[in-house]
């Protein structure tokens, strides 16, 4: 049973939303019993023309490339990741990683903030959290143009679903704070 949603049923311009939806309940909880604060970001675009009274818009495009989904502070570290979902069972291709995004985390690894991926595998019913550096350090020392889920099961960290908070990413976070491994 697939507890994500209906495949069957999802289409491309859906694709990702489930996910979305439980990683910003898994924010508001998080905000409201004042653990953190993290947001998704706004895409940034540029509005070209409106209706007359400017109630709704007509024509718009994308300003600049987005960096990544969700930014914020947790135990007065900074916090960016993206969250990404495939419905591979084997793999997640790493053309769902813009060039730019890929620049970008490299940059907050170095400038020392937490920086992460949240990869869904919808018909696995598996969420991984796949730190930054583990992600680059794929990235620079292999070819292949996607992740194999044994990555993600040997480097990643499974988020398991929970009433609440939903999807409990801290968790992890707080693990490898604990460790110093980040």
């Amino acid at each position: 049973m697939n507890y994500f949603y209906n495949s069957s049923k999802s289409t491309y311009a859906n694709r990702g939303m489930i996910l979305e939806s439980d990683i910003n309940i898994t924010n508001e909880y998080y905000k409201n019993e004042n653990i953190a604060l993290i947001n998704k970001k706004p895409t940034p675009i540029k509005v070209v023309k409106t209706t007359y009274d400017r109630t709704k818009i007509i024509e718009a495009f994308f300003e600049k490339p987005s960096t990544l989904d969700y930014s914020g502070i947790y135990k007065e570290k900074y916090i960016e990741f993206d969250a990404k979902e495939t419905n591979s069972k084997t793999s997640f291709s790493l053309n769902n990683i813009h060039k730019h995004q890929l620049e970008y985390i490299r940059r907050l690894i170095l400038l020392k903030g937490i920086t992460f991926l949240i990869i869904r595998f919808i018909s696995l019913n598996k969420t991984y959290i796949l730190m930054g550096k583990d992600l680059i350090s794929f990235i620079d020392n292999n070819t292949r143009k996607s992740i194999p889920i044994s990555y993600f099961t040997e480097k990643g960290y499974e988020i398991k679903l929970k009433y609440s908070p939903r999807l409990d990413y801290l968790e992890i976070i707080d693990k490898l704070l604990n460790e110093k491994e980040i």
